[in-house]
């Protein structure tokens, strides 16, 4: 690597799992994928640490970034992400950026503007107002909210099987892959099943792929609970239109979407109704590419 070629690091920090690519022009530096494990993006100085820590590990000995750019989960706001910004320019004589993760998805598609929307564990969107201020609507955790995440999927087929069984109906699909899915013995113990969980979206949202199941063996329930969740994720959509972002173009990310085409497809349904302008395109790049997109624009 040349001294004249900046190096720019990028850093996609998921619910799960956290990307770093770095590259100096065209050629690859570094590429490191870990656990997310350790991330507390409410505490500034000590998420600063952990991504400083990171680079440490994944770049070459002496290597100084000449720009790095981070999209963190559970970055919610300009400020809590401008609050990390100023303690990791700590650790790095460079400019730096800090955004939420899902803002990587718009500059990963190679876009200058646009609506990125992520359905993964959770969900969320985000864009930014033609005068460049960021707006996330969704994106509420699984207790409040998150439809159409893999957990608020979980949620509301729990939802769904416990009315039916309020009602009287025998168990369908969906009731009977739950129950089998968390290991209880009939629909009323789903609600300690449910409760018992310490990391609520992740454990809730491992469950999820008995609601795609029972919705292939031909649950109504199942099917109508994946319908209204890609509804609620256009929903999302026109929000962000509500507000005067422009969402043109929709780039969609995040494991339960992409990997459901049965989600997908609700979702892009829905979406031609109610903002019939928007492009949905899903994300084939990885995400941590919007990072050193951003990292290359600091340079």
């Amino acid at each position: 690597m040349q001294d004249s070629v900046p190096l720019v690091v990028g850093i996609d920090v998921g619910g799960t799992k956290t990307h770093l690519r770095a590259v100096a022009g065209d050629t690859p530096v570094a590429d490191h994928v870990r656990s997310s494990s350790g991330w507390r993006p409410h505490d500034p100085v000590a998420a600063a640490g952990w991504l400083a820590a990171l680079a440490a590990d994944a770049l070459p000995a002496g290597a100084r970034p000449a720009a790095l750019a981070v999209g963190g989960h559970a970055c919610e706001t300009p400020r809590q992400c401008a609050q990390i910004r100023t303690a990791l320019q700590l650790h790095f004589d460079a400019p730096a950026l800090v955004v939420g993760d899902a803002e990587l998805l718009v500059p990963a598609a190679g876009l200058d503007k646009g609506v990125g929307l992520v359905a993964g564990t959770g969900s969320v969107a985000v864009g930014r107002l033609p005068d460049g201020r960021p707006v996330q609507v969704g994106g509420w955790g699984a207790v409040l909210g998150d439809e159409g995440g893999a957990a608020g999927l979980v949620r509301e087929a729990a939802r769904a099987v416990w009315a039916a069984h309020d009602h009287g109906e025998e168990p369908d699909a969906l009731a009977s892959g739950l129950v089998a899915s968390f290991e209880v013995s009939e629909v009323p113990a789903l609600g300690a099943a449910l409760e018992r969980a310490k990391d609520i979206s992740a454990e809730w949202g491992r469950h999820a792929p008995a609601v795609f199941a029972a919705a292939e063996a031909g649950s109504v329930l199942a099917r109508r609970v994946i319908a209204e969740a890609g509804d609620f994720l256009a929903s999302l959509v026109e929000r962000l239109a509500a507000r005067d972002v422009p969402v043109d173009d929709v780039v969609v990310a995040g494991g339960t979407i992409l990997a459901q085409p049965v989600l997908y497809d609700a979702f892009t349904a829905a979406l031609a109704d109610r903002v019939p302008t928007a492009r949905p395109r899903a994300l084939r790049a990885a995400p941590v590419e919007g990072a050193v997109a951003l990292a290359r624009s600091l340079v």
